[in-house]
This record gives C-alpha cells, structure tokens and sequence, in this order.
C-alpha cells in the first residue's frame, strides 16, 4: 500500500513538474490529449485494416491506393491547413477569454474550409486523366486502371472531409476534444464495417472501397453539423451565419492558414514526386513502400497525438501572452513523444512478423520492408519529435511563414533531391528514398530547435 502510494504521489509530482504551470494544469492537458489519442489509434487502425483488406484485392489494388493517397494527402492538407489556421484562433481567442470571438472565427473557418474543399475537388475530377498521366503514367495499366476509380471517388468525398475537419478542429482549438473523439470514430467505424461488407463480404474490390469512403464521410460529415448546430454551446453555430463571409476574421485565420496551405502543398507535392520516383522502381517497391508506412504510423500514433494536442495547449497559453507556460509545455511534449516512441519500438518491432501478415505481402519484399521500419525506429525518437511537434507549437504561436519556409526548403532539398540521387541515381532503391526521408526530419529538427531557442517565434499579436 505505502509502495503504491509512492508511485501515485511520484507520478502527479512529475506530471506537475512538466506538465503544469500558470495557464493550464496537467489535468486539463491530458483532458485534450487522451480523446486526441484514442481517436489517432482507431484512425491508424482503420487505415491499417484498411490496407490489409484492399490487399486481399491484389498488389494493383495496395499499389493504387498508395499512388493516391499520396495525392489525397497532397490535396486534402491544403484545407485541412486552412482548418488548422481556425483553430490556432479559437485557442487563442479561448486563452484570452473572448468567448464571442471563438464562435465567430470557427464559423468563418468552416465556410473558408468548405469553399476551398469544393473548388478542389471540382477542379481535379476535371482534369483527373492529365493528372494521373503526368504523375503515375508509368504505372501498369491495372495499377492505373484502380488509381483512376479511387481518385474520383476521393474527390466526391474532399468537402466532405474539409467540413469535418473544420469541425473537429475548432472543437481541439477551445480544448473540447470528447466530442471530436466520439465523431471520428462514428465516422470511421462505419467506413471499416462497409469496407468489411463491400470488399471482403461482397468482392467489390476499390468500387467498394469508393462507396465506403463516401458513405463514412456523408454519416460523420452529418453528424459532426449537427453535434454543432444543436448540441454544443460554445460555438452557437448557424447555417446563415457562416454563409456571410467576415473578412477581418478570415484575413487572421488565412494569416495561419495560408502559408501552412501553401507548406502541404509544396511539402507533400515534393512527397509526391518522390512516390512518382518510386513508381520507376516497379509494382513491389511502391508496394513494400505503402505497407512501411502503414506499419510506421503505428509508431507514431502517440506522437501524433501530441503534435495535434501542442496546438492547442500552446495556442492557449500564447492567447494569455504566457510564453514560459509556452515553452515548457512544448518541451515536455517532444520528451513525453520521445519516450513514446520508444516504448512503441519495444512493443512493435518483435510482433513485425504478425503485422506483415495482415498485408498479404510478397515473401521478396519483407526483409525490405523490415530495414526501413527498423531505420525508422532507431530515428524516431531522435528527431521525429522535434521535427513535427516543435513546428506544430510555433504555428500555433502565429509563425506560420517560417515553419513554411523551412519545411519547404528540407522537403525538396533533401527529400526529393536526396531521395532521387540515393534511390535512383546510386541504386539503392527504396531503402535510398527512405533514408532521404530520415536525413529531411533531422534537419527539420535543427532548424526549428534553433527558432524555438529566439523571441521572434512568439512576436505575433493575432488576437
């Protein structure tokens, strides 16, 4: 008993240590991030069972559908960018304590994130052939003939996504995550259950993926409206309200949220062009490919979490001009995220064999896919951490031009260009581009260390 005792009362005496001062204490902290890590590990695990499913459609089909969720993720940040813009607002306007503010700033960044949704699923579903030909058309015909399916089917489901995102994003922004936990797995226990129906009980292949995704996407998109419309008092929330556009408080969210759009579009357009290298190397490369990285973000599913909870702890204490609050909270993030990753290592690397059975993978590339996950393992905890939640905290204190910049300059300096010259031009194939990745996040990790160690990060007064 005296034993337990002591382990309770060192626990809360490390978690005041780092985990609480003046702005928030480590109670509220983990009142936001828990939500944010179970709905990370259904959304990991969906996209896992996912993968696994879509492979009992054949190596075309797990081909495809990385070829394209390169792209999706290439289009979908752009306004999921806009959303993280709204909720750097919300926090701040929540730290400062104007609860009028909060209401109306994530109205306009669900109609900014809408609009943005519409105009780019419309613009790719027209142009959808040239777009495919110029980034997978050395791709089989079966590969391309999936990419083609999946892609429309995608696009019909973008505004979808974007308002659910919005959504959920304003919610994390004032610390209200239970409700965006509930949401998601709504939505993404329904896209499992339908997949499981459609793909492996009906045999519909990526049709059935398609009809899944959209349907998920439609019950979440719905209900996530009304949560907001009905339920929820802090946002008070009206259809008329977000179709008249307030151009001063869209210009402070655009401040966030364009230069972070114009990041995921260069930084996952270089990722792009890095899959379309990959691609030369043939169908099991892009294979072994999609399946290490499916296996990867298992590894990174508490991390994850912490880089989505850092934007709104930080936000709130950057609202109350509170920056030592500012700058412990995310210091005691990076070394909690550390930790996480390595105790993830320690359960995941001996069960490898279990999880490359779910992927139906070919006996020739296991070994491959082995070494990247192990690469990734021993790095991880090195400078994962400092290479996406520091940025995460920095935008969140308004330096959204800076963390642009210099994820911008890494991505294609390093790893496209890097990428290329060790995949391709030495020959050293997958395990080259791979490595590439792992060299971008260690100069990511210096320069924003080197930011983070000045003033000019917290110099930004939005609200």
């Amino acid at each position: 008993m005296k034993l337990e005792l002591k382990i309770r009362y060192g626990t809360v005496s490390l978690l005041d240590k780092y985990f609480t001062g003046e702005s928030i204490d480590y109670k509220k902290i983990f009142a936001i991030i828990m939500p944010i890590f179970v709905d990370q590990a259904f959304l990991i695990l969906m996209s896992l069972l996912n993968t696994a499913m879509i492979s009992s459609a054949g190596v075309a089909a797990v081909s495809a559908v990385s070829m394209v969720d390169s792209l999706n993720i290439f289009l979908a940040n752009v306004f999921i960018a806009v959303a993280t813009g709204g909720t750097v607002m919300v926090a701040q306007y929540k730290g400062s304590g104007n609860g009028a503010m909060v209401s109306k700033t994530a109205t306009q960044a669900i109609s900014a994130v809408t609009i943005f949704a519409v105009l780019i699923s419309i613009l790719v579903i027209i142009f959808h052939m040239p777009i495919l030909n110029i980034l997978f058309g050395q791709a089989e015909a079966e590969v391309f003939h999936n990419a083609k399916i999946y892609l429309i089917g995608s696009c019909i489901s973008y505004p979808l996504i974007a308002i659910f995102q919005a959504i959920t994003g304003s919610l994390r922004g004032v610390g209200n995550t239970k409700p965006c936990l509930k949401l998601s797995l709504l939505m993404n226990l329904t896209n499992t259950i339908l997949n499981v129906l459609l793909i492996l009980l009906f045999k519909m292949g990526m049709e059935g993926l398609v009809i899944s995704t959209i349907l998920a996407r439609t019950l979440g998109t719905a209900a996530s409206l009304i949560y907001i419309t009905r339920y929820n008092e802090t946002f008070h929330f009206k259809i008329k309200n977000a179709l008249r556009i307030d151009y001063a408080i869209l210009k402070k969210v655009m401040f966030i949220g364009l230069p972070f759009a114009a990041e995921q579009i260069f930084f996952n357009g270089g990722k792009l062009l890095t899959q379309t290298f990959i691609v030369q190397l043939g169908t099991l490369a892009l294979t072994a490919f999609a399946i290490a990285n499916s296996i990867a973000m298992l590894f990174q599913l508490g991390p994850n979490s912490l880089g989505i909870a850092s934007v709104t702890v930080v936000g709130q204490c950057i609202g109350r001009r509170n920056i030592r609050d500012a700058r412990k909270f995310t210091n005691s993030l990076i070394g909690f995220s550390a930790i996480l990753f390595v105790i993830a290592a320690a359960v995941l690397l001996p069960l490898f064999p279990l999880l490359i059975k779910m992927f139906n993978a070919p006996d020739e590339i296991i070994p491959t896919i082995f070494i990247m996950i192990l690469i990734s393992a021993i790095a991880q905890p090195i400078v994962w951490s400092q290479s996406f939640i520091m940025p995460s905290a920095l935008r969140a204190a308004g330096d959204s031009n800076f963390t642009s910049m210099a994820s911008l300059v890494s991505m294609w300096l390093l790893r496209v260009v890097l990428g290329y010259i060790l995949g391709i031009t030495l020959g050293f194939g997958i395990i080259g581009v791979w490595m590439a990745m792992i060299v971008e996040w260690g100069s990511r990790a210096i320069i924003f260390n080197m930011r983070f160690k000045g003033k000019k990060w917290y110099a930004h007064k939005l609200v």
